[in-house]
């Protein structure tokens, strides 16, 4: 049973630091599992009161395997990027 990280990235601040993030973290996610289903800004709101610019969806085996991917020291060496860039939220969401 898969379980999936849902990103919504709510403002991006520094393009740049926030592209390095994103070349750095890619290799981390696939290293523990992860695979990204969805990456868009193409985002159409129908109802409520989104405040997003981009949102990704990654599919991981297990809760363990995101949280062991999100406490690892390769990552704790690069969220300081996506800290800095941007304004997210993030969600887990189970089978």
């Amino acid at each position: 049973m898969s379980v999936f990280f849902l990103v919504q990235i709510e403002t991006i601040s520094d393009e740049g630091m926030y592209r390095e993030y994103i070349g750095k973290v890619i290799p981390i996610i696939t290293k523990y599992g992860g695979e990204y289903v969805l990456r868009s800004e193409k985002i159409t709101i129908m109802t409520g009161n989104w405040n997003l610019k981009r949102i990704l969806l990654i599919r991981f085996a297990s809760k363990e395997k995101i949280q062991e991917c999100l406490q690892s020291g390769e990552y704790k060496e690069i969220a300081h990027l996506r800290e800095i860039s941007t304004t997210s939220k993030a969600i887990i969401i189970e089978e």
